[in-house]
């Protein structure tokens, strides 16, 4: 759990690039992030250093190359004088106690030149390093930043996840393309419900910050510790394992980050346009997904994907993530996806075949609605959680909706917590009453779902609920909005007979008229 002074440190930083003239915050976290990989490369070289010396051998990995660079000694153009200087003068152990023009320089016209050749050499993040460049030119900001970078205790997996993840929450703007920060709440719960297992192959088709890789990563390490102990298992987990897709580059760098830190040494995070581009290699390859897709907009026919469009004929976005999904899917695989609304109930054709081929098809498994407000401050939209296996021969039977109404903060633009940091979550550390079940569904969303056959009995009135595959079929639109099924309990309201009323107005009158006339007499 990231502590009140690590967040102080975090904040620090955050203000230092704001003064020092970097206000955008994904250009922040970019910087961020090649600064941290800098001062990661120095701590594994260290290790290895190490390493070797205790052993008195040779080093196996070697980051920074033994020898020297030719650096310029000064700015003047037409003064062409080199020194040679080592290698080790490029470890952030060096730079950080080099004078702040130097470390500048250094950092701007060696550093990065050096982490784009890297580019061609190694891990899923330095492939993403071949565009990296120094955003600032300030060499007191430089130096201020590299300070309170050094000065946050990183040594622990469970901090360095934890420092960046706090960093990624500071990002307060929605991206491009309908693209927005999923709660990190609401992937728990997804990953929780869908299990991962130490065999699965795990793909987030719209990675961004890979949150949900980096969550599943983190659920496997604690449900399934026996994984790292095991060699075959290992390997599988930190090279292929985990797989997510992007278009945007400085999203790429930022996830990979994100599950560097999180202690994933090398997943495969690569750039995609995944609506664009065929799926060959990928078809059939992945045994769950976790995605919650941008969904706003459409595009053009001759931009979408051929093989997508075989299995629905459409330009919404939100449409061909789910043909996506089931192109990427091996047969048995699983997904939880967020989907808007609209894909629930939409009227179209596509809407209604591709709900057909998900229901009569694979195996739609269930629907959870979220309140409006879970996105806010980024977006207001209506969403729901799309849950289902694709088997390629049906299977569905019976579909489980919940209507979530509560996630444990207020729903408004300010996001506030209704509980104590400890009951909030799908998996809080401590036990929820029953009134502040009403405040956090989420513990109760994870219970019902691990119990579906206590499920059948509920009635349509109840928050959740199973409806058959016949009910589905017999809307003839394959509808699949909750509030379709739902039935709002009727309580009996009882009337009196007309004639009881009349007769007890008559009377009323006649009492009336009785006080009246008593009141004359006595006025007289």
């Amino acid at each position: 759990m990231i502590t009140g002074t690590i967040k102080t440190q975090v904040d620090q930083i955050w203000n230092a690039f704001w003064s020092g003239g970097v206000s955008n915050p994904l250009s922040v976290i970019e910087q961020i992030t090649y600064l941290l990989f800098i001062k990661r490369l120095d701590e594994i070289h260290t290790r290895e250093e190490a390493m070797a010396n205790t052993l008195g051998t040779e080093m196996e990995r070697r980051i920074f190359p033994e020898g020297t660079f030719k650096y310029k000694v000064n700015d003047d153009p037409e003064d062409d004088e080199h020194v040679e200087r080592p290698y080790d003068d490029l470890r952030w152990q060096k730079l950080i106690n080099f004078e702040n023009r130097e470390k500048l320089k250094l950092v701007d016209q060696h550093v990065f030149p050096f982490l784009r050749t890297m580019a061609d050499k190694g891990s899923s993040f330095a492939t993403h390093m071949k565009d990296a460049r120094l955003g600032f030119s300030n060499a007191a900001l430089l130096d201020k930043v590299m300070r309170l970078l050094d000065q946050i205790d990183m040594d622990d997996r469970d901090t360095k996840g934890d420092v960046y993840e706090y960093m990624l929450g500071k990002i307060a703007s929605a991206g491009q393309n309908g693209q927005f920060r999923t709660p990190r709440h609401i992937i728990e719960l997804m990953v929780n419900i869908m299990a991962p297992t130490p065999k699965d192959v795990i793909c987030d088709p719209a990675a961004g910050t890979c949150g949900f890789l980096v969550t599943a990563g983190e659920y496997l390490r604690k449900k399934h510790p026996e994984l790292l102990r095991n060699k075959e298992l290992r390997d599988h987990f930190h090279n292929h394992m985990f797989k997510g897709f992007d278009f945007d580059n400085t999203m790429l760098r930022i996830g990979s980050m994100n599950m560097m830190l999180h202690g994933v040494e090398n997943p495969d995070i690569s750039y995609r346009d995944a609506l664009a581009e065929a799926h060959g290699k990928d078809a059939g390859a992945y045994s769950l997904i976790l995605a919650n897709p941008p969904f706003a907009g459409s595009l053009d026919y001759d931009a979408t994907a051929k093989d997508l469009q075989k299995i629905v004929k459409t330009k919404k976005t939100e449409l061909l993530f789910l043909a996506l999904f089931l192109r990427l899917m091996r047969t048995g695989g699983r997904a939880a996806v967020v989907v808007p609304d609209g894909v629930l109930f939409g009227s179209s054709t596509a809407h209604k075949e591709i709900r057909r081929t998900i229901v009569e098809d694979q195996k739609l498994d269930a629907i959870i609605k979220l309140p409006s407000g879970v996105f806010r401050p980024y977006a207001g939209v209506s969403t729901a959680i799309l849950i289902f296996t694709k088997t390629e021969s049906g299977g569905t039977d019976n579909v489980w909706f919940y209507d979530m109404e509560q996630d444990g903060l207020s729903l408004d633009d300010k996001r506030n917590e209704l509980l104590l940091l400890e009951k909030l979550g799908p998996v809080p550390k401590v036990p929820l009453t029953k009134d502040e079940h009403s405040k956090n569904n989420l513990p109760d969303i994870l219970s019902r779902w691990q119990n579906l056959t206590e499920e059948k009995d509920r009635p349509r009135t109840a928050q959740s609920f199973m409806v058959p595959l016949e009910d589905i079929k017999a809307t003839g639109t394959w509808d699949l909005s909750l509030n379709r099924y739902k039935e709002v309990a009727q309580e009996e309201t009882k009337h009196d007979f007309p004639e009881d009323i009349i007769a007890d107005l008559f009377a009323i009158e006649v009492e009336f008229s009785k006080n009246l006339n008593e009141l004359k007499a006595k006025l007289g």
